[in-house]
């Protein structure tokens, strides 16, 4: 069996990994969290895209424990904003993974902005790194628009105010699996899969 490390302290993306394998029929690989190795210093995420931030996180991963590593970073750009919140989404209000809070002053930015102008994406870039020097990273996105107040109580971030493209319901009302069929993560770790399936043994 294969340790795969998502460098993420995030159950639920955790559960959302383990869940996409497991539908995609990848086995001998498992997928363990932040929590199941030792803490060790993680690089705050300082890049300018997506990609970037998720490569740096995957690359510490593997430097600190020795495993093939996945590492994700994701985020809202929202059209009216130009794109932002972008790789601020999480600490959008100042502090880091304030759901709330975030969601609040994205709403209130919004607030005079009509519907036909609440065009939004979210963005996720997947990255892979192994101990033996592979590195590759991908992009998903997943577009749709804005409502004005919350719905749903699945999901997390700004799930409750998104509704996708050819849906009435909010990511938060949609259940774990129609989400993950969907998801702009759930797009980008399927596109690791290739890359996943062929993932070396460890030695004995």
């Amino acid at each position: 069996m294969t340790r795969l490390l998502l460098a993420s302290r995030n159950a639920k993306k955790l559960d959302e990994l383990r869940r996409i394998l497991a539908a995609e029929g990848v086995t001998g690989v498992e997928v363990v969290g932040l929590d199941a190795v030792p803490d060790y210093p993680e690089a705050p995420e300082t890049g300018a895209t997506f990609e970037e931030n998720a490569m740096a996180k995957a690359v510490d991963a593997v430097r600190a424990t020795g495993l093939p590593a996945v590492a994700d970073d994701s985020g809202l750009s929202v059209d009216a904003l130009n794109g932002m919140p972008g790789v601020l989404s999480a600490r959008w209000s100042g502090g880091h993974g304030d759901d709330r809070a975030n969601l609040d002053l994205l709403l209130g930015q919004l607030a005079d902005v009509p519907d036909e102008r609440r065009g939004a994406a979210f963005v996720s870039a997947a990255a892979l790194a192994t101990p033996d020097g592979q590195q590759v990273v991908v992009r998903g996105e997943w577009r749709g628009v804005l409502v004005r107040e919350r719905r749903g109580e699945n999901g997390f971030g700004y799930d409750p105010v998104f509704v996708p493209e050819g849906e009435t319901r909010t990511s938060a009302e949609l259940t774990p699996a129609e989400k993950d069929a969907d998801s702009h993560r759930g797009r980008a770790l399927r596109l690791l899969l290739p890359h996943l399936r062929t993932l070396p043994a460890p030695t004995a």
